[in-house]
């Protein structure tokens, strides 16, 4: 079985490399990370509106590229390479992939090409605080027509226009569509170790909301968008981690000590090998997460578990082996590698943290160990 990209699609990934090495740079990241009233970056993010990226796994007749889920991973790669500071995982993973799951024909046909667009940015607020939310746990109820409580924190929830809400919905949960920039929502920033990400704490009281899919029936909902997430957030964390080896690679060899470069030593050298192998290793399971999530295969919660937990672990892994690469100048603000440390911790928690994705494999194992 060959589990890897086709020429056109290594060709869109290209072509997004060349992109983003342009008009995303860490100059741009930084704008975001040194100017505490910035969320994001605008401009860059209105050339990926313009890019037409967020409608490429959108079908065409909902007014996307129809391109596919292949084709999103690819993208995400190169997003999580350049540390693109917009807020196109919330959108584009989340936001659009609730919809397109749960979704009715109406509010597909209605709210997809606002997405593809760029007319809404989306975000999925189901955390309320450490662990894994399930109908037992939430405090946000929703009574049929309005959202009432508190989700912290929600990813891009600061700037987003809409929230796809997990909500308490009798004995069971369901996800409510709300219009932040209507009423009964207030938000309020968050700060986190990775301020090119914004999250915000939204309080919701008496908003008027609109039931994604069937009342009380969000459970199942939830785990399938936040495995389809999974993969594609694992592909960022594959970009940002094989960025950072690129890092380590090259001052390596530029850096010299005692007449000779530091990638001669031994010690250096072992760095840079595991790296390669942690990389490795979280690109093949990557790449299994994208064939099951691409074909919508039985196996999509197993695969999703085991590329978000080897990804998590590469892109941590890189980032902190980078830093050492770097010696003393690797702990310094101008130095860039305390941007991709910043971003790995981030994402190793987005969606849910390792403890919890390895609960879902051994019990995606299990399942299917006894079927």
């Amino acid at each position: 079985m060959n589990f890897d990209f086709s020429e056109d699609q290594k060709f869109l990934a290209g072509e997004a490399r060349k992109f983003l090495e342009n008009r995303c740079t860490t100059a741009h990241v930084r704008e975001v990370l040194d100017d505490e009233n910035k969320s994001h970056n605008e401009d860059v993010w209105n050339q990926v509106v313009e890019m037409g990226w967020l409608g490429t796994a959108i079908p065409e007749e909902y007014g996307g590229l129809g391109l596919g889920m292949l084709e999103l991973c690819v993208i995400a790669e190169e997003m999580g390479r350049a540390l693109a500071p917009v807020p196109f995982a919330s959108t584009a993973y989340f936001f659009a992939e609730a919809l397109k799951i749960a979704g009715s024909e109406d509010q597909k046909k209605d709210l997809l090409a606002k997405v593809a667009s760029g007319e809404i940015v989306g975000c999925y607020a189901a955390s309320e605080g450490p662990g894994n939310p399930d109908a037992s746990k939430l405090s946000v109820s929703f009574d049929g027509s309005k959202v009432s409580g508190t989700k912290i924190p929600v990813t891009d929830g600061d700037i987003a226009t809409h929230a796809i809400v997990l909500a308490k919905e009798g004995s069971g949960a369901s996800l409510v569509l709300v219009d932040l920039t209507g009423d009964g929502v207030t938000r309020k920033p968050v700060q986190t170790l990775e301020p090119t990400r914004s999250h915000a704490e939204i309080k919701f009281d008496g908003a008027p909301g609109t039931r994604i899919g069937p009342a009380g029936q969000a459970a199942d909902l939830n785990d399938a968008i936040l495995n389809r997430a999974a993969v594609l957030l694992a592909f960022e964390q594959l970009g940002g981690a094989d960025r950072c080896l690129e890092m380590a690679t090259e001052f390596a060899k530029e850096r010299f000590a005692f007449g000779r470069p530091i990638g001669g030593n031994q010690a250096i050298k072992h760095k840079l090998a595991e790296m390669y192998v942690k990389n490795q290793v979280a690109r093949s399971n990557s790449y299994y997460g994208a064939w099951a999530l691409s074909t919508d295969a039985a196996e999509l919660p197993e695969a999703a578990a085991a590329a978000r937990l080897a990804s998590s672990d590469a892109f941590w892994f890189a980032s902190k082996e980078n830093i050492q690469t770097h010696g003393g100048m690797g702990f310094t603000w101008e130095v860039d590698c305390h941007l991709f440390y910043r971003r790995a911790k981030l994402l190793a928690v987005q969606a849910g943290a390792p403890k919890i994705w390895k609960e879902k494999l051994v019990s995606a194992l299990e399942r299917k160990n006894a079927a």
